[in-house]
């Protein structure tokens, strides 16, 4: 006998003996109003949940865009983990195609429009959250709406580059952020011509280091990657051949097609001058992911995050952060109950045969942040070299000499070590310092690593560098002799 549940039924109880209703309105459905909706219908399936969004899909991953393109994932289909119908089933009020006009937080009601039909209708909620994400950052560039020139963010925009780039040999690359640098990964390895335009003097300048940026671009040129650093893309034009030039401020260059990837900005124009935002246009939060308005929640890329390696508030649009965010304000918009923990801004990339892994501040970042930091750099290699075969190690470990809490960390290697960058995500959420990371309790066997791990090793370079500052030459050797630090940093 097959039995139906109706996950309704707690809302029709409830309307039978007069009761209430949390209404909760969730604004865009991408990873963070995903997550939003499903923590609230799995722990409160008596709320009345109604979901805004204005593509016709939902938790599209764009970071696996690249994977698509470069044939290692043979479905874009397979980058969704959700759908409307999904939550739908789940006790969701899913309304795809819809777009919210307008908010008024003081009467705590919406206008909506139906993108299908065209009808504008007025809503109401007890409880808002904003997860309406981000926007491809387009520059200010003449010929940006050049038909050659396209964007990379959306399920349709990738839909759009697959079906250009198949007929187009030359690809140019503006921006070389995460996106633009696996892009250039993808379009190498299907035997495009590649350039791949960074307006500064390294790739990845947000996460990792300079030192760092000149080991992943010399893999990248190996592959056939043109890199072209700070070369700032100026216009679009057409040449008389029909081809797209690129203007730069080092000259111009032509090309088939062109994929723009120059970061992100976060769409909150809805709520501008009714909640408080920083200077980039995103939400203010605070420990419970609430925005000023207390009938307010916000997550994902609308939002800042608060980014414990300098204990500010910051931009970092990742899919890690909107995931987690958009649970908490699930859960919070029932009681304040759950603290936003905050970010690492922990991220990681395969680019070719190579693992980079990040997580928190740079060496340049912090000096720019005004952080009191030194570094140390690790180069050995990851399990012992009488082993069969082993692989190579870099580590760059970022540290506060002043009380030795540890800052940051970045990871190079053939070897996949991307999750030792989640350690010290761990380490840095603590609050840990050089000295405890020198000895914490490590595993050991030669398959793996070597008797101290090579996190103890690069931690205790750093405890020998504090303890002999003020010397000038490189001198630090971890402790056993298992390896050697290869230069060491001052101020």
């Amino acid at each position: 006998m097959k039995i139906e549940v109706d996950l309704n039924l707690p809302k029709r109880i409830k309307s039978l003996i007069g009761g209430s209703t949390m209404k909760i309105v969730i604004v865009g459905c991408t990873h963070a109003g995903t997550a939003a909706a499903s923590q609230i219908l799995k722990n409160h399936p008596e709320a009345e949940v109604t979901v805004y969004e204005r593509n016709d899909n939902i938790s599209f991953l764009s970071c696996g865009i690249y994977l698509y393109l470069g044939g290692k994932v043979q479905r874009l289909e397979d980058m969704f983990y959700s759908s409307p119908e999904e939550l739908t089933a789940a006790g969701a009020k899913v309304l795809t195609k819809h777009n919210v006009l307008k908010i008024d937080a003081a009467t705590k009601t919406l206008q909506v429009a139906n993108m299908k039909t065209g009808e504008v209708f007025d809503d109401h909620y007890d409880k808002l959250i904003m997860t309406t994400g981000s926007s491809v950052a387009v520059p200010p560039i003449f010929g940006i709406d050049e038909s050659k020139v396209l964007l990379c963010k959306t399920y349709d925009q990738a839909k759009e580059i697959y079906k250009t780039a198949k007929d187009n040999q030359r690809i140019a690359i503006i921006g070389a952020g995460y996106i633009g640098t696996e892009l250039s990964e993808s379009y190498a390895n299907t035997n495009h011509d590649v350039t791949l335009f960074q307006s500064h003097d390294q790739i990845l300048n947000h996460y990792i280091s300079k030192d760092m940026s000149d080991r992943a671009v010399k893999v990248l040129q190996d592959h056939g990657v043109d890199v072209k650093l700070n070369h700032k893309v100026t216009a679009f034009t057409s040449n008389d051949d029909g081809e797209l030039v690129i203007e730069t401020n080092q000259g111009d260059f032509v090309a088939d097609l062109a994929i723009v990837g120059t970061g992100f900005v976060p769409t909150t124009e809805l709520l501008r001058g009714q909640v408080k935002m920083d200077k980039h246009g995103a939400i203010i939060i605070n420990d419970y992911v609430q925005t000023s308005d207390p009938d307010i929640y916000a997550a994902g890329d609308s939002c800042v995050v608060n980014f414990n390696p300098t204990g500010a508030s910051a931009y970092t649009p990742l899919a890690t952060n909107a995931v987690r965010q958009g649970a908490l304000a699930g859960t919070n918009v029932f009681g304040n109950t759950h603290r936003y923990m905050g970010t690492q801004a922990t991220s990681a990339m395969q680019l070719f045969n190579y693992t980079l892994g990040t997580t928190g501040l740079t060496y340049e970042i912090a000096k720019q942040s005004h952080v009191p930091v030194k570094r140390v750099v690790y180069e050995g290699t990851w399990r012992p070299k009488y082993m069969p075969s082993t692989d190579p190690l870099v580590i760059e470990l970022t540290y506060n000499p002043e009380n030795r809490k540890i800052l940051g960390a970045q990871f190079w290697s053939p070897h996949e070590v991307a999750q030792s960058a989640n350690t010290i995500s761990v380490a840095i959420q603590n609050g840990n310092t050089i000295d405890d990371l020198a000895y914490v309790d490590m595993l050991f066997s030669p398959n793996f690593d070597d008797p101290f791990n090579y996190l103890n090793v690069v931690a205790q370079m750093a405890v020998a560098q504090e303890a002999e500052a003020g010397h000038d030459q490189p001198r630090i050797t971890a402790i056993g002799g298992w390896a050697k630090a290869n230069h060491e940093d001052q101020d």
